[in-house]
């Protein structure tokens, strides 16, 4: 494996299970196996290794929601394809255990203006995008629709994080249930 892979491999582990603030490159380097100089010609910072991280974390939520959207046969079901993925994520096998949405945790420790909570906001819009998308077609109150769930399943996140288990997921997918049988999507 090439060491900028080890590299995002090490950082993605500590950074999710210690933090950003509180993981250094040299503990970084020692999880990864690679000399400190090889850090530096595969990322120009510790900043550019966080964004790095950051867009990689998105990507394999992205990954776990498409796979989940091919099989979706209803709109409700592709809103829930959503929630699945945010439920696929946390039954990860973490090491230290679920602490919630990394990308979150991390929005947490960064500055208000840096590059990496910008990756992390645009995630989260983009996953209310994809709510509102699924839904357009069948509600004139798509974009309320989508901001009603994108609370739901973000409120859910932070307290499974804090509660270090999926249930509050569980929950809040069983509500979307709930609330797109309300809407009476149309089966297509």
């Amino acid at each position: 494996m090439a060491a900028r892979d080890r590299l995002l491999e090490a950082a993605a582990r500590l950074f999710y299970a210690r933090g950003i603030g509180a993981t250094g490159i040299d503990t970084i380097t020692a999880e990864a196996g690679v000399a400190k100089m090889s850090l530096y010609n595969n990322f120009a910072s510790k900043d550019e290794l966080v964004q790095a991280y950051l867009v990689q974390r998105e990507e394999e939520w992205m990954t776990l929601y498409e796979a989940r959207v091919r099989v979706a046969e209803t709109p409700a079901q592709r809103v829930l394809a959503v929630f699945d993925a945010y439920l696929e994520h946390a039954d990860a096998a973490y090491v230290h255990g679920f602490r919630g949405c990394g990308l979150l945790n991390a929005a947490a420790e960064l500055a208000s203006d840096s590059p990496g909570r910008l990756i992390v906001r645009r995630h989260k819009e983009r996953v209310e995008a994809l709510m509102r998308e699924h839904l357009r077609d069948v509600t004139t109150d798509g974009e309320a629709w989508a901001e009603h769930l994108s609370f739901i399943l973000e409120g859910a996140v932070s307290r499974a994080g804090l509660e270090a288990n999926p249930n509050r997921l569980l929950h809040a997918r069983q509500l979307a249930t709930q609330l797109l049988d309300a809407v009476q999507l149309p089966a297509q």
